[in-house]
């Protein structure tokens, strides 16, 4: 019995994908990363998983497991030898239990992540984890990236937000780990080396994820400003305002928004005149627990003291859910008109917030300097120091001849980064984009206490190979 033949047996004839069908999901959604695989394989439970890898693990195959494949780093896409399983995880998509006496939910991996967000609803109960990709992108991939969004500013990133795992070993062992305790001090925290881990060292098959309560009102605004200190500004004044009652405070460049109206006409920024003109935006968004008026009033005064400070040139308040959902729209609509505007070198990075301006500052100016006529996109999470910085074609350069600084362009954007105490890595995780990068800007010690756990938990290199460690 050949290995196909093999897989087969496990998960199902018309579950083995080859040629064409398994090639589909060979390529990132972006077209940066491309490979070759020797069949994508969609098992339908843990055991099936299970069953899988403790084939892969007897014959040698590299697995690359896979979920809505919205990654932004190369971290789910096969190398070029055509020796890989894809590991699709599309059909673990069950929600197996709501607890809201616990405040928890167990999910399967292959969940869609707007669905555990209307599930949660559904039993009145929120999941915060919110990102642009949120309609196609995947429970299993969000915890393999400790994926951020908009909302981590109040209620953390993957890990915060989960309880307990469930997990297949690089031998095809399950560890059944979804306790949904929020204390459990006895012994190492695996779930924590899991999350993040990019499918390196083992699959994770399911999560017991925390839920809250449901915000009574929601106010959203978004705020026109002159300069990045004003933003840095605004987000110190909207802390001591809302305290734990500011959930986003997004920041995006005037450029990003207009890019987003030029390739989606149907939007709108709602400002005109010269506040249509200045360079930098914040989104801000504050959950009440006792009503829409207390919501609005509290919103009103700080927003109103902020303008009256000059910090803010202009604010546009949703008076409506549909408006609200209008100004998000267009900060989710930003990772889309970027790709729509053609490829770039993106930077997911995260530095201190009192730092923030002067790197936004000096960085700007140097990579215009070096390669003038470049176009900066900037926008991100600034309420928790993440911004995606990334470099765009601009009117002098083809896509070819952008792309082929990449390394230059890293180089001169990581080291400032470093300078700062930052991360060159905030939530989009390392991948195959930032692999060879990491032992320039971690500690020695660090980096060998990584490659030890590889070894350790994955002593065969099968667990999705070339990615993270070099």
């Amino acid at each position: 019995m050949d290995q196909l033949d093999a897989l087969r047996e496990i998960v199902g004839a018309s579950q083995v994908l080859t040629g064409a069908d398994a090639q589909a999901f060979a390529v990132d959604w972006r077209g940066r990363y491309s490979g070759r695989a020797l069949a994508a394989v969609r098992p339908a439970s843990t055991g099936e998983v299970a069953a899988v890898v403790r084939h892969c693990a007897q014959a040698g195959i590299p697995l690359v497991p896979q979920g809505g494949n919205t990654g932004l780093c190369g971290g789910a896409t096969p190398d070029a030898s055509g020796r890989a399983l894809i590991l699709l995880l599309q059909r673990l998509n069950r929600i197996r239990g709501i607890d809201t006496a616990n405040d928890s939910m167990e999910v399967e991996a292959g969940c869609i992540l707007q669905a555990v967000q209307q599930a949660a609803r559904d039993a009145g109960r929120l999941f915060p984890l919110s990102l642009a990709a949120e309609g196609s992108c995947t429970i299993g991939g969000n915890l393999a990236t400790n994926a951020g969004g908009t909302q981590v500013l109040r209620y953390g990133s993957m890990r915060e937000l989960t309880l307990g795992l469930e997990v297949v070993t690089a031998q095809g062992e399950v560890w059944h780990g979804l306790r949904g305790l929020r204390k459990d001090n006895s012994g190492y925290d695996l779930r924590d080396l899991f999350i993040g881990s990019e499918g390196t060292l083992g699959v994770i098959t399911a999560a017991t994820l925390k839920l809250y309560p449901l915000p009574v009102a929601q106010c959203t605004a978004l705020l026109a400003l002159d300069s990045i200190e004003a933003a840095i500004d605004l987000l110190a004044r909207a802390r001591a305002g809302f305290a734990a009652s500011l959930t986003a405070f997004e920041l995006m460049a005037g450029n990003c928004l207009h890019t987003v109206v030029r390739c989606f006409p149907q939007q709108q920024l709602p400002f005109d005149g010269p506040s249509a003109k200045l360079p930098w935006y914040a989104l801000l968004e504050v959950s009440d627990s006792e009503s829409e008026a207390h919501a609005r009033a509290r919103f009103e005064a700080v927003v109103g003291a902020a303008i009256e400070a000059g910090c803010v040139k202009d604010a546009v308040i949703a008076e409506s859910v549909a408006q609200s959902r209008a100004l998000w729209h267009l900060r989710e609509s930003i990772p889309l008109a970027e790709k729509e505007a053609g490829k770039s070198i993106k930077h997911d990075i995260s530095i201190p917030v009192s730092r923030m301006a002067e790197f936004v500052r000096d960085t700007s100016a140097a990579l215009q300097a070096a390669f003038p006529g470049i176009e900066l996109v900037i926008f991100g999470h600034l309420g928790d120091g993440n911004l995606h910085y990334n470099v765009a074609c601009g009117a002098n350069w083809s896509e070819d001849q952008l792309l082929a600084r990449q390394d230059d362009i890293f180089a001169l954007v990581h080291a400032r980064v470093h300078a700062a105490g930052g991360s060159i890595s905030a939530e989009h995780g390392v991948g195959q984009l930032k692999r060879e990068l990491l032992s320039r800007y971690k500690d020695p010690a660090e980096m060998t206490l990584m490659h030890r756990i590889k070894a350790a938990l994955d002593p065969q290199g099968i667990m999705n190979p070339g990615k993270v460690l070099a």
